[in-house]
């Protein structure tokens, strides 16, 4: 179908012959799939780079350290979509924003690949600010392509195949991560990402005629706060209770980064908090809805996020990662093969460690294994394999008048990522609490769970901002969206700091199992009123 100029009117079109989905939708999936490709493979070997001895390539941090990194960073990185989601909102557009924030984010990968500390902490400044621009409006593009009445219904089912693009990016990314270290070293791993992300700002710039249609600001109204007292009186207040937090003598959540996060979070919180009390009649409940959907998501992604910490240490020194004869002969010839050699002298740090003694082979023999990155696939593996029978599900109960609103495939979600914490559960107790190596199968298996829970909650979430949020504000709460990721990745930091203290790792998992099912209640008991939000907008 030829797309309408943009001066005519699209709901004046034939609805018989128009698609499921906008053309705009594919533009924007393969460009979130290339960024996506960037941001994850980051992700998987950013622990296991920071623990590498510097000598070899890596950063020589304690685990520690590592983890006090690793959540401050996947927090900041989330954070800061409130601020470009703002600007994009007020100031730049959408689209603007999204090239600006790719080219920010692909210099942060390119700075990455030089080995030096000082180079580590600006390239993650320039990654933290290029997704701020990139990351809700990319989001809110998709949504904004679905306000034409002809695509309207299929909503849900297009923030699903726009997830599904961020999970092919994320799937493959890990397989090019582990050939290029393997054969050339961290480095050009950090430098494929940028190329990555390159290819993304380029799909995205040849196919914005697309997607310029749904580029459209809507002006402020006397209720919300000019840009120069949000920055006087949210940005400026972020600063200085951050840097507060840093100088605190003392760590009341555990590190001086972990202070300066959470108290710099304050301002944020208190200018959604008032965003929501300065709002008219017409937007109080979607605004207060959609700030208590964030506020009960932290669990979710302090759960979901420590694939990046805890699952990667599990994989790395309690899986049993050993390839068999047959994918050995194959993976040899792409060399995408990681060798351990076995020797009794220096057993501490390496692979057999946590193998018991009776098990480990002669000394001197190789075993060849999969690289641990290669286990952050598995997630978006589950993603694109399940995506079409969650879609699928959804459609049947839709037709069928029966199915579940989007609060409540949300609740679902949440529930179902508690689950996953027992398939841990289970392959500790297969281990006898850490004293040996547990089969691949199981890591695999809480993947599947989990991704069930995902696709039913993280998609969900995108849609639901994007169903709820007045069109003004649709970027800004779009960055509140991300702001509980921020919150909740710091968390999983913090949480997987606490893997180490934990003699009996299974308590780890059911401490997250616990979250789980406070967040799960929280959720049904706000379900009724959400309903009724979404009702009283004539929203599905």
């Amino acid at each position: 179908m030829k797309e309408p100029e943009l001066n005519q009117d699209p709901l004046a079109l034939d609805d018989k012959s128009a698609p499921k989905h906008p053309k705009g939708l594919y533009v924007l999936f393969f460009s979130e799939m290339w960024e996506r490709f960037g941001f994850y493979l980051i992700i998987g070997i950013f622990s296991l780079y920071m623990l590498d001895s510097f000598d070899h390539g890596g950063m020589g941090f304690s685990p520690s350290k590592k983890s006090d990194i690793y959540g401050t960073y996947i927090g900041l990185v989330y954070l800061t979509p409130f601020i470009g989601g703002l600007l994009a909102d007020r100031i730049l557009g959408y689209r603007r924003s999204i090239v600006i924030g790719g080219l920010l984010m692909s210099a942060g990968y390119f700075c990455l690949s030089i080995h030096n500390e000082m180079a580590f902490y600006i390239a993650l400044l320039l990654i933290i600010l290029g997704n701020g621009f990139f990351k809700p409006n990319i989001s809110t593009l998709v949504g904004n392509l679905y306000n034409d009445d002809r695509y309207r219904a299929n909503k849900d089912a297009g923030y699903n195949i726009f997830y599904m693009g961020i999970n092919i990016g994320a799937f493959v990314c890990n397989f090019v991560a582990a050939y290029m270290r393997i054969n050339y070293g961290w480095g050009w791993a950090f430098a494929a990402a940028g190329a990555g992300m390159l290819i993304g700002v380029i799909i995205f710039i040849a196919g914005t005629k697309h997607i310029k249609h749904a580029d459209v600001l809507k002006p402020a109204q006397k209720e919300d706060l000019s840009l120069g007292k949000i920055f006087a009186y949210v940005l400026l207040p972020v600063f200085v209770c951050g840097t507060i937090g840093f100088m605190l003598p003392g760590n009341y959540f555990g590190t001086d980064s972990n202070d300066a996060f959470i108290i710099g979070c304050i301002p944020v919180l208190i200018f959604y908090v008032s965003l929501w009390r300065r709002a008219s009649a017409e937007d109080k409940n979607p605004i207060g809805a959609l700030l208590s959907v964030f506020f009960c998501v932290i669990v979710f992604w302090a759960v979901f996020h420590q694939n990046g910490d805890a699952l990667t240490v599990w994989a790395k020194d309690h899986t049993d990662r050993e390839m068999p004869a047959a994918v050995a002969s194959v993976a040899e010839k792409a060399n995408m093969v990681q060798v351990a050699t076995y020797n009794p002298d220096s057993v501490s740090g390496s692979y057999f460690e946590n193998m018991p003694v009776a098990e480990r082979p002669a000394p001197g023999t190789s075993l060849k294994l999969y690289s641990t990155e290669l286990y952050q696939s598995i997630n978006p593996f589950w993603v694109v394999m399940l995506t079409p029978v969650v879609v699928g599900f959804w459609g049947f109960m839709r037709k069928r008048k029966k199915e579940l609103s989007t609060p409540a495939k949300i609740t679902l979600g949440l529930f179902i990522t508690g689950l996953s914490t027992l398939v841990m559960v289970g392959a500790v107790s297969a281990v006898q609490s850490g004293d040996g190596k547990a089969s691949s199968w199981w890591l695999i298996m809480s993947y599947c769970v989990i991704t069930f829970g995902e696709l039913c909650l993280s998609p969900m979430g995108l849609s639901l901002v994007s169903k709820l949020s007045p069109p003004r504000l649709t970027a800004l709460m779009m960055g509140g969206w991300f702001l509980s990721t921020s919150v909740g990745n710091k968390l999983s930091g913090m949480l997987s700091g606490l893997w180490e203290g934990f003699e009996n790792k299974s308590h780890f998992f059911l401490m997250n199992l616990g979250l789980c099912l406070v967040a799960t209640f929280l959720m049904l008991f706000l379900l009724k009123w959400l309903k009724k939000v979404m009702a009283e907008k004539n929203i599905h």
